[in-house]
Formats: structure tokens, sequence, C-alpha cells
């Protein structure tokens, strides 16, 4: 596995003055991404996963915290609550076969939704991916979804229907 990218740390402040940190996810943040996944309302958790998920499974959970991240980035944003960092908001990608594109997903903690921290986060994200030397970035967005879909626009993706429940946002990073 490639060494943690200490330098893509940054320290934040969302909307209401808040701190934040973003920074990228390590493998032993594997019990705060379940603690996070289980405290999402469950419209979030069907909206993120396609699916009733109430946890992640042992496979899943670490293919989402022990990441290379030569191929992969999920950048966490983190707030501190009595002495103990608390996951907030989540935002990663995963090269697709396409060695020019990279699939995203970003997901914030129902309480935290509107305070800046999912654009904070993508704005890590599509960095990264630029760095990376990704040309574009695309995302599966539930047609239901309308604030992620909102949120896509605002950001510069752009959407195309795809047959059946899902948008496909797609957007051009450019270097």
């Amino acid at each position: 596995m490639t060494e943690y990218p200490q330098k893509l740390v940054r320290h934040r402040v969302m909307f209401d003055g808040t701190p934040v940190i973003i920074r990228p996810i390590r493998p032993e943040d594997s019990g705060m991404e379940q603690e996070f996944v289980r405290h999402l309302s469950e419209d979030s958790r069907y909206f993120r996963f396609m699916g009733s998920v109430r946890e992640l499974a042992p496979k899943k959970l670490k293919f989402f915290t022990e990441i290379d991240y030569d191929r992969h980035m999920a950048f966490v944003a983190t707030i501190m609550r009595e002495d103990k960092e608390l996951e907030i908001g989540v935002a990663r990608y995963v090269a697709t076969e396409n060695p020019d594109s990279c699939e995203f997903a970003v997901t914030v903690n129902d309480a935290w939704q509107g305070s800046g921290v999912a654009g904070l986060l993508m704005i890590s994200l599509e960095d990264a991916a630029r760095e990376h030397g990704f040309k574009t970035m695309e995302g599966i967005v539930l047609a239901s979804n309308h604030k992620m879909l909102k949120f896509a626009r605002q950001l510069g993706f752009k959407s195309r229907r795809v047959p059946g429940e899902a948008d496909t946002v797609h957007l051009e990073l450019q270097l």
C-alpha cells in the first residue's frame, strides 16, 4: 500500500464557523467509518448505497478504509466532539476501467447537510483526481435524490438520464 498522503490534510471552516479537518481516510478509521454509516438516516443510506444498508460488511469496510492511494482516494470530514474525532462526511473516487476517468461518491451526515462540508470534500476530491491525471469524474445518482442532483449541477457536473431509476453526473476536470 502507498504511504499516507499527509500533504492532503486540510483544516477548513464550515459556513457556521465550525472548524473541520478534511483528510484522506486511514485504515484505523474503520470504527469511525462504521459509526458514520450507522448514524446516517435511512434515506441517506439508501441514496448512498442504493439499497437498504444498516452497516458495512467487514469486506466492504476494509475496502472503504484500507485504500491504495494511487488508484483510489477517500477524504473524511471530521470535527472534534468531547475530545474525540467524529466523522461527519466522506467523499471518494475509484479509478474506472477508462484510465482517464474515476467514479465518485459523497455522503454527509444528515445533521451536517447544508453546512458546506460536502463542497469542501468535493474540492479536495477533485483536486486529488486532477493531480492523479484523471480527466473526468462521474457518479451515479438516483433520480429521486434531488438534493444530490442539484448539488452536482452547482459544482458544474452535467447530468444525463440512464434508463430506469438513475442519472449519471459527469464533470470534465480542468487541468
